[in-house]
C-alpha cells in the first residue's frame, strides 16, 4: 500500500486544496457541535417543562384533596 502523502506538511497542504478541505472539515465539525448543543439544550428544556407540568398536577391534586376534606 502506497502512502497518499509523503509528509505531514503535504497532508496539511492537501495538494494545494488545503483551504477548501480544512474549511469543509471546520464547517462540518462546527455544524455537528451546534447540532449536539441544540439537542442538549432542547432536552434540558423539555425535561424542565415536564417537571413543571408534574408539579402543577401535584398541586392541583393536593388542592382537590383539601377541598374534599373541607366539604
Amino acid at each position: 500500500m502506497k502512502a497518499a502523502f509523503n509528509s505531514w506538511s503535504d497532508f496539511f497542504a492537501m495538494g494545494g486544496y488545503a483551504f477548501y478541505v480544512w474549511l469543509a472539515v471546520g464547517v462540518t465539525i462546527a455544524t455537528l457541535a451546534l447540532l449536539a448543543g441544540h439537542t442538549l439544550w432542547q432536552r434540558r428544556s423539555l425535561l424542565a417543562q415536564v417537571r413543571r407540568q408534574q408539579a402543577r398536577e401535584r398541586r392541583i391534586r393536593a388542592a382537590r384533596q383539601t377541598n374534599i376534606k373541607e366539604a
